[in-house]
């Protein structure tokens, strides 16, 4: 009897199911809702309940920036020189490009093998809705992409979770205290202490992620009308899902390739990561726990700190194949003919220009707008998209969340026998 009791405890004490269960809740409440009251009424409980997930994600946000400051400095002190840095950024920017590479073609192959925007006509779009997208697209430049680069102020960039800036300023922070030796020890024993403070906090704050989660999915299905939604956009959204479990696909082989039977554990230890980037469709509100998942599955601190942060603005795998699909899908709708060279023009333009809006938000769309923009494919067009654009998105930031994971492991795997 005692054996389980203690199983039954946990079971319920595990946060994977605790998400699990809240998402479940949430949806289930949000239908409620949405079925039983004006849509005023479920628009003004969807800003309400959508605080919870608000809350659970400026939590986590709070930590993002002290967490990879003080975490990268300590593992490039640790790493000892610029060779060493120099030579797991190349293992890791050799991985992102080549999957984000992969992650575009297979968007591409699965828009023109499926044909999902041709014969589609939608209408009632929220165009209001596109034009604020369209705005951001304003000032799309390489000017853009060096600022969202190169820290002015590292205040600045930590206030505004910049994440590639903090590790800019890190990496030249942590080469200059591994330069001087002994005589910077105990600024980065203080750092290595304060990093173990911080992923402490962690675990407070995961504690808060099934609520958030349930806000999240809650607000979500109290204010959109699924039944309807998945009926008008059937066509769009299997066809990406059977782009997104390609993708899938693709990385768990590529992750067995070089990791074996590792790969099952890794996924056991981001399975809690993944819900909850699944469920608030922000890959912000797992950096935290994610880094500690994976140190746990045995990858150095120091890969993790440094893996992770490049990952966030280099490595969108999810996000890069959704790109490909939905600029391709909106020129099906309109008829805009696009040749083959011209998509791989295009493909080329996506892996420059969506490493320029990191930290923007509903990036993927304004990157989208601004390639339709490019390729004179009606912009308004990403109004199409917007209504089914949550749910795409859910799918996408597993996607990211997975990616990233699978790429820290594998280079890990690799500086271990370096």
């Amino acid at each position: 009897m005692e054996t389980n009791t203690n199983s039954k405890k946990s079971i319920f004490s595990n946060l994977t199911f605790q998400i699990i269960i809240a998402m479940l809740l949430g949806a289930l409440l949000g239908i409620l809702i949405h079925k039983n009251y004006s849509v005023d009424e479920a628009k003004n409980f969807s800003d309400k309940i959508k605080m919870l997930a608000t809350i659970f994600i400026r939590l986590v946000q709070m930590i993002i920036a002290p967490l990879v400051f003080t975490t990268l400095v300590v593992g490039i002190a640790k790493l000892g020189d610029a060779k060493s840095v120099g030579r797991i950024g190349g293992k890791a920017l050799g991985w992102f490009f080549s999957a984000s590479f992969v992650s575009l073609l297979i968007g591409m192959f699965w828009v023109n093998t499926l044909h999902p925007g041709v014969g589609l006509h939608l209408g009632d779009l929220d165009v209001s809705a596109a034009s604020e997208l369209t705005e951001k697209v304003e000032g799309f430049s390489a000017q853009n992409f060096v600022e969202h680069i190169i820290p002015k102020s590292i205040v600045e960039s930590m206030a505004n979770n910049e994440i590639l800036q903090i590790v800019i300023f890190s990496i030249f922070f942590g080469l200059a205290a591994a330069s001087i030796g002994e005589n910077s020890k105990g600024v980065v024993n203080a750092l290595d202490k304060t990093s173990h403070i911080i992923l402490k906090m962690v675990n407070y704050v995961m504690k808060f992620a099934p609520i958030g989660v349930f806000g999240a999915i809650a607000g979500v299905f109290a204010i959109k009308d699924i039944n309807e939604l998945l009926l008008v956009y059937a066509k769009f959204f299997s066809s990406f899902l059977v782009g997104i479990s390609s993708l899938w696909l693709f990385l768990l082989l590529i992750g067995f390739i070089f990791i074996k039977k590792q790969l099952f554990t890794l996924l056991k230890r981001i399975a809690s990561p993944l819900i909850i980037a699944f469920g608030t469709t922000s890959s912000e509100a797992v950096f935290p726990k994610l880094t500690e998942e994976l140190e746990r599955f045995g990858i150095k601190d120091k890969i993790v700190s440094f893996m992770l942060p490049l990952g966030y603005s280099f490595n969108l795998d999810g996000s890069m194949m959704y790109m490909t699909f939905a600029s391709i899908f909106i020129a099906q709708v309109y008829g805009v003919h696009l040749d083959f060279g011209t998509q791989m023009t295009m493909l080329l333009v996506l892996m420059l220009t969506s490493k320029g809006i990191a930290g923007v938000p509903r990036a993927s769309l304004v990157v989208v707008a601004a390639t339709c923009g490019m390729f004179k494919i009606p912009v308004e067009g990403i109004a199409l998209i917007l209504p089914i654009d949550h749910f795409c998105d859910m799918f996408r930031t597993a996607t990211n969340v997975l990616g990233n994971s699978i790429a820290t492991s594998v280079v890990g795997n690799w500086e271990k026998d370096s």
